[in-house]
């Protein structure tokens, strides 16, 4: 089990939750107007490099923590994952801008990330390091997804939204068989959770899993339908650029 390093255990909608959610919003609004500003400019290049390196900045020391002697628990710990996975495909997308990364950065930074903002795993409050790293973390990944599609218009297609089908597909499967043979149950893939959470509406496994997976591919096919018709509406002169 992960301990904190703090006398102060984190509340969820607590104060320092709440300071963090205002936080999420007022960054979003700043890096859209940013991005937009900069739009094809170097300034672009520039600016999205170094957000990437600041994810890396935070992303490694908190692997780091979490792997450490006093809170490693291996069946919470290893960064493996979908949360982990899109802090990577975050960086890569802000260094080179390459439509892919957008496509996972966008659908697993606003779907799944988002799910550790609004109910955190996390004891340690503010000031403690675990609190700093975890919420740098997972707030810049929601807001590189922002950033790359709102701001500066590297929307997605449907040729991002298989891809990204795609990768959560192979993630499941490679996950799966790892908790096979480790005893683990990463992603709540071989199971349900001890405690009772909102797959119990899904019913048993492996319907829920099933189910999931139907709501998952409805879900990014909605975020990604409204930027295709603005892209085809704007071939046709109709609208501006949603790029």
């Amino acid at each position: 089990m992960v301990t904190s390093l703090a006398t102060d255990r984190f509340t969820t909608y607590g104060a320092s939750h709440q300071a963090v959610m205002v936080l999420l919003v007022v960054g979003a609004v700043a890096l859209v107007c940013l991005g937009r500003s900069q739009r094809a400019t170097d300034a672009a290049d520039h600016f999205s490099r170094w957000f990437g390196i600041g994810i890396v900045v935070l992303t490694v020391p908190l692997q780091v923590l979490y792997n450490s002697p006093r809170f490693f628990d291996f069946d919470r710990t290893l960064p493996i994952q979908l949360c982990d996975l899109a802090s990577l495909a975050a960086v890569y997308a802000l260094w080179t801008h390459r439509a892919w990364a957008t496509a996972l950065t966008y659908f697993w930074g606003l779907t799944l990330t988002t799910q550790a903002v609004i109910t955190p795993a996390l004891s340690a409050d503010f000031p403690d390091l675990q609190f700093v790293l975890y919420w740098g973390m997972h707030l810049l990944v929601v807001l590189a997804a922002i950033y790359l599609v709102w701001g500066l218009g590297l929307a997605p297609d449907w040729r991002g939204y298989r891809i990204a089908i795609a990768t959560t597909a192979v993630w499941a499967v490679s996950v799966f068989v790892f908790n096979l043979v480790a005893g683990a149950n990463y992603g709540y893939l071989n199971a349900k959770p001890g405690s009772a959470s909102i797959l119990d509406l899904l019913g048993p496994w492996p319907w829920y899993l099933v189910a999931e997976i139907a709501i998952i591919a409805a879900v990014w096919a909605l975020m990604t339908w409204p930027w295709v018709v603005l892209t085809a509406n704007h071939e046709r002169g109709r609208l501006p650029s949603p790029r």
